[in-house]
């Protein structure tokens, strides 16, 4: 497992999410989709991939379920 630090785009506060690498390469690569690519993962930590916003700046920008 690697250890991503990303930086969510609205807040620019730090979290941490670890992937296996080969399921990074994969997605990357658009071999597979987040959800395929990161089954162990929550929806928040996908997200937080996909689009670099943070769940608590999700949430102020689109509400709750």
């Amino acid at each position: 497992m690697i250890t991503l630090n990303v930086v969510c785009r609205m807040c620019q506060r730090p979290e941490a999410v670890e992937v296996d690498p080969v399921d990074l390469d994969r997605w990357r690569n658009r071999l597979a989709l987040a959800q395929d690519a990161f089954p162990y993962l929550t929806a928040d930590e996908r997200e937080l991939l996909i689009s670099r916003t943070c769940p608590t700046c999700w949430e102020s920008m689109v509400g709750q379920d």
